[in-house]
């Protein structure tokens, strides 16, 4: 039996195509069941729905096999026991530093003022601003980053941006861009090694979609 991680949502939804590419149909909606198992046209191989920052961790330490995560997520968990063989191109956005509309943040950099920033990606945030030489004071939230400048909690946050729309409806401005983030397929080092025969043809298939993806 193989198993795959994926998380409900955009990350489930654009990694279906490639699926089907390999073969592999899932034979019922996240969306709709409540089951966090899901069973596949394929007897021996199920899909698990776990959270998105929960996939490196049940594929690392084996109770998955492989999954597929966001470059956000892996730069917070980094890749310890994982092999990272592909980029999938899907699931695209970036990381970015914004701040409250009428914040003058390139004089806080100047002048090595010390600032507040309110983010979920506290590894990111700090190997980004240590490059940068800034001092800052991290405080970590699990969601709704864009309302801590709004309440005085934070000065920036350091959040995901797809099109800008939230931080436009919440005043916040895109002052800093850090990376692109996209979703990468995951593996279990031992999995690779023990299960060969299985998982190279699922990643052949994956592979040959994303660079698909990147060339149209």
């Amino acid at each position: 039996m193989l198993t795959l991680a994926l998380s409900k949502g955009r990350i489930f939804t654009e990694t279906l195509p490639m699926l089907r590419a390999a073969g592999i149909e899932v034979l019922e909606d996240p969306e709709r069941s409540r089951k966090l198992i899901l069973p596949t046209n394929d007897a021996q191989l199920r899909v698990i729905i776990v959270r998105a920052s929960d996939v490196p961790t049940y594929v690392r330490y084996g109770a998955a096999d492989f999954g597929v995560a966001g470059k956000d997520t892996l730069l917070e968990t980094g890749l310890d026991g994982l092999y990272s063989p592909i980029d999938l191109q899907i699931a695209k956005c970036r990381m970015a530093v914004a701040v409250k509309n009428g914040f003058d943040y390139q004089a806080a950099v100047g002048s090595g003022a010390r600032i507040r920033v309110v983010t979920k990606y506290v590894e990111t945030a700090k190997h980004h601003f240590a490059a940068k030489g800034m001092h800052v004071d991290l405080i970590k939230l699990y969601g709704s980053m864009e309302l801590g400048p709004l309440v005085g909690l934070g000065d920036a946050i350091v959040d995901l941006v797809s099109t800008g729309g939230t931080l436009r409806a919440n005043d916040l401005v895109e002052v800093e861009h850090i990376c692109d983030i996209s979703s990468r397929l995951i593996v279990n080092q031992a999995s690779l090694k023990l299960k060969a025969a299985r998982l190279r043809p699922i990643l052949a298939a994956f592979e040959a979609a994303s660079q698909s993806k990147a060339s149209s």
